[in-house]
């Protein structure tokens, strides 16, 4: 435990588990306060419980307006200002270029872009009058590279990198970073889901499911939420000022 962020309030949505719960964790143990921002009370009441401070919880789609400006409100009356903001809410689907319907590019585009741009603009004024502030987009290696079957969900995280890069260059002078991490494939329930889906359609068993998927990292291992919370807890603490627009790869080599 550190408290090189002591007091700092850090809002962290998809808060309630795998990767988001990870950097929860990560900036508690630096002296954040929390605010867990999530659609699921309990799961967010929950791991709320699991760690210890000063921890908030807020329900909201963040692909709705009204819901984040409702939340943003209510962890500001009870914390004060957000200082960190992580955007790591968001969703994965695939599917061939014929079967992606509207509903499906809307929604990836929905969690995935426009959940994080409702967030900042929810955010940054207060970073802006203050003089301070840290956002971390969670985005993916497919928002480095393209993924066959992956259209909808490739553009999405193309666009949180474009937004990251336009906003860092947009608050440099006010001392606000913002940087995204791109995670290969990930230790966690939206993996779990992927691996079931991978054995369903083609008959692999679970190792054979696995090895498809860890394929594309040369470490062969499926990357450990707390690995990209490591990322992200560094990219918010004292002397790490300079690293602004950077969209950082956490995927064992996948991407050069």
């Amino acid at each position: 435990m550190g408290n090189a962020l002591n007091g700092k309030h850090a809002l962290v949505t998809g808060g309630g588990r795998g990767i988001g719960a990870a950097i929860a964790a990560a900036l508690a143990g630096e002296g954040c306060r929390l605010t867990l921002l999530g659609r699921d009370r309990s799961r967010l009441e929950s791991r709320a419980r699991e760690l210890a401070g000063d921890i908030q919880v807020v329900v909201a789609d963040v692909a709705d307006r009204a819901e984040v400006a409702s939340a943003f409100a209510a962890a500001r009356a009870a914390v004060g200002d957000v200082d960190i903001l992580i955007n790591n809410a968001g969703q994965a689907a695939s599917a061939p270029l014929a079967k992606t319907d509207a509903e499906l590019w809307q929604r990836m585009l929905a969690v995935n872009l426009t959940g994080a741009y409702h967030c900042v603009q929810e955010a940054a004024p207060a970073m802006v009058a203050r003089g301070y502030g840290r956002i971390v987009n969670v985005a993916s290696t497919a928002g480095l590279v393209g993924f066959a079957y992956c259209a909808a969900y490739c553009a999405a995280k193309h666009g949180v990198v474009g937004l990251t890069r336009a906003l860092a260059l947009e608050f440099a002078t006010r001392n606000i970073t913002v940087n995204a991490v791109c995670p290969g494939f990930t230790e966690t329930d939206l993996i779990r889901d992927a691996l079931a889906n991978i054995k369903q359609k083609t008959g692999r068993n679970d190792t054979e499911a696995v090895a498809a998927l860890v394929a594309h990292n040369p470490q062969r291992r499926l990357v450990q939420p707390a690995e990209v919370a490591n990322a992200v807890l560094w990219l918010c603490l004292p002397g790490a000022e300079a690293i602004n627009g950077q969209s950082i790869a956490i995927a064992g080599g996948e991407v050069t």
